[in-house]
């Protein structure tokens, strides 16, 4: 081992963590290299893994910014101001998510993972593709690689893994004493799918939002991307009934979405090609602890993998990164000793929010499939935002504290919904309330001023604590 491994950071996973991790690093003044078991995407011109677009939301600009990349990103992003629902008649409606016009950004992950690993070569990070991980040693901080030319041995300062939801560097912390771990799989997978631009890159659906066909026991989306397109996402039971597992041709496929999916079918020519050739992939909650052993450490999906229905995954890896580079600036040494000695304090205060979010994350999955288009559930959206406005220091909606207000932590967003709920039941049942869109669940929106007129009596006193 040399003095420049010792004084340097080696991060495993050139995904979407790893490299925004770089970057913030060596905006610190850090000695950085990246180990990547795929081939070079800038080289094959693609992405390996899954290329299900990404919602980027203000957590995720937030730990841009803290890597100082936020302008080079914002240009591969599309504004979604809310999301609009589809019904089995073609009808749509659209519910904007944030109070004062706040958006979430439809990124595609190929591209922004090309941007960012382009970014890190600008500023001199090494990038070592097909560099598969095969051990990890933690008492000596040794990685093990092989790669198509042989074996390769690294003895850094410090290790983080980034590796993604199967982690190479997580195997041996689980042949550890006292390491939690747990994977569980929703009995739901999905399947991507691609709406092509129209003539001249024209958006065939609106391209201001983010597009949902909630079907109860499954649903698709689609978010649009900077050409015109959008990418769709069917996620639907393996083995249910409708499921893959008796959609197994093009046959079935095509009249699956002709009966639920029709509007959406209608704008995908080589919808037959598309079914067939793209795979079914499966979705998967990971929690473990600790993060930390040694001088090693996990982050991102490595620590806390996370279902896709509250858009968070990138978002709270980059919020991972976030903390640490704003723990690293408090304490103002920026050596790798000072790295690791804050690594535990870190991981401990991420750790609870990791598990909130992953808890809302599969609630939300219900929300966006069973709930979005049920004109209740659109009541209780109205009633939300009216006393949201007429109260703002009593109600936020959930959506709302996760999406939009980056330094409240997952963990009070849950526990500050969870109390909300309680509320707004009470608000909804409300003879008062009722009456402001009797015979018509639209009319809530228009109703600010009898609201307004009703907070006074119907302020919900029991969220002054929160």
């Amino acid at each position: 081992m040399n003095s420049n491994e010792a004084e340097s950071v080696a991060i495993v996973g050139a995904g979407l963590v790893g490299s925004l991790l770089a970057l913030g690093l060596k905006r610190r003044g850090y000695a950085v290299a990246i180990y990547e078991r795929r081939p070079d995407p800038r080289a094959k011109g693609v992405i390996g893994g899954r290329s299900i677009n990404l919602a980027l939301s203000d957590r995720g600009l937030l730990g841009l910014a803290a890597a100082g990349v936020t302008d080079a990103v914002e240009r591969v992003a599309v504004p979604m101001p809310g999301r609009r629902m589809h019904a089995k008649d073609g009808t749509t409606v659209f519910m904007p998510y944030g109070l004062a016009g706040e958006a979430i950004r439809s990124v595609s992950r190929g591209g922004l993972n090309l941007k960012l690993m382009e970014l890190c070569a600008e500023v001199g990070i090494p990038l070592h593709f097909d560099h598969a991980c095969d051990d990890v040693d933690l008492a000596s901080t040794t990685l093990r690689f092989t790669t198509p030319t042989g074996k390769v041995t690294v003895q850094p300062g410090a290790i983080a893994g980034a590796d993604g939801a199967f982690s190479a560097v997580r195997r041996p912390f689980m042949r550890l004493d006292r390491f939690d771990y747990s994977q569980d799989y929703l009995p739901h997978g999905y399947k991507e799918l691609t709406i092509p631009a129209g003539t001249d890159g024209a958006s065939l659906l609106d391209r201001q939002a983010l597009h949902i066909w909630p079907r109860s026991a499954f649903m698709l989306i689609a978010l649009p991307n900077l050409d015109g397109s959008f990418t769709c996402t069917l996620f639907l039971g393996f083995d249910s009934e409708p499921g893959f597992a008796g959609l197994d041709d093009v046959t079935s496929g095509r009249a699956f979405f002709a009966e639920h999916f029709g509007d959406a079918l209608a704008l995908m020519p080589d919808f037959d090609e598309q079914w067939a050739q793209n795979p079914v992939a499966s979705l998967v909650t990971v929690r473990c602890s600790p993060w930390v052993r040694q001088r090693t450490f996990l982050i991102g999906d490595a620590s806390h993998a996370i279902v896709p229905f509250f858009g968070q995954g990138m978002n709270a890896g980059f919020e991972d990164c976030r903390v640490l580079f704003d723990a690293l600036d408090a304490d103002g040494r920026h050596t790798v000793d000072a790295l690791v000695d804050l690594l535990p304090a870190w991981s401990q205060a991420r750790k609870p929010d990791a598990d909130a979010i992953a808890t809302l994350a599969l609630e939300n999955f219900v929300e966006m499939r069973d709930k979005v288009g049920s004109p209740a559930f659109r009541f209780r959206k109205a009633v939300e935002a009216a006393f949201a406005r007429a109260c703002p220091d009593d109600i936020t909606p959930a959506y709302t504290m996760v999406t939009f207000r980056p330094r409240l932590g997952y963990a009070e967003a849950l526990r500050r919904s969870r109390a909300q709920d309680v509320v707004l039941d009470e608000l909804c049942a409300h003879h008062r309330v009722k009456a402001f869109v009797e015979g018509d669940a639209d009319a809530a929106a228009d109703a600010d001023a009898a609201f307004q007129a009703a907070a006074a009596s119907l302020r919900p006193a029991a969220l002054t604590s929160t």
